[in-house]
């Protein structure tokens, strides 16, 4: 299970610092092509959730993933005994919700800047947690029920 530590931890690093290479060389809604018309590099603060929703609400997404967070670790014993893809779903969630809960802290909104266009601008925290929610599901439709 140390495996999924450390993915926690490079989730985390990897989230904080492409963030802060963002910060630091974009101006607020500045967006640069990567493959035009597909892919696109734009500095945005979310003060929500996915959507615009729930907009300013920092107090109540900081409790939110507080509890998630909580629930992650209190799930970790049976994700161990699950095998490798619950563990790597577990690492991916806790990671990816740690990266955003540090930006909700400290800065008071999420930094995101992937964008496609045809979806709303995320981040790799984001990426982390939506990979991590198809993995689990993935484990309990298909791996779980076959058993």
């Amino acid at each position: 299970m140390i495996a999924a530590f450390i993915i926690v931890v490079v989730v985390i690093i990897l989230d904080q610092a492409s963030k802060l290479v963002i910060v630091q060389n974009f101006s607020l809604h500045e967006s640069i092509p990567i493959i035009e018309d597909i892919f696109y590099l734009t500095y945005v603060r979310n003060y929500g959730a996915a959507f615009g929703l729930l907009n300013n609400q920092r107090l109540f997404f900081i409790i939110i993933t507080l509890v998630i967070i909580l629930g992650l670790l209190f799930f970790y014993k049976q994700a161990q005994k699950e095998g490798i893809i619950l563990q790597i779903a577990w690492g991916l969630g806790l990671g990816g919700a740690a990266g955003n809960l540090i930006d909700r802290v400290r800065l008071g909104y999420v930094i995101d800047f992937l964008d496609f266009r045809v979806w709303p601008v995320f981040n790799l925290a984001d990426s982390a947690i939506v990979i991590a929610v198809s993995l689990f599901f993935y484990w309990a439709i298909i791996l779980d029920g076959l058993e």
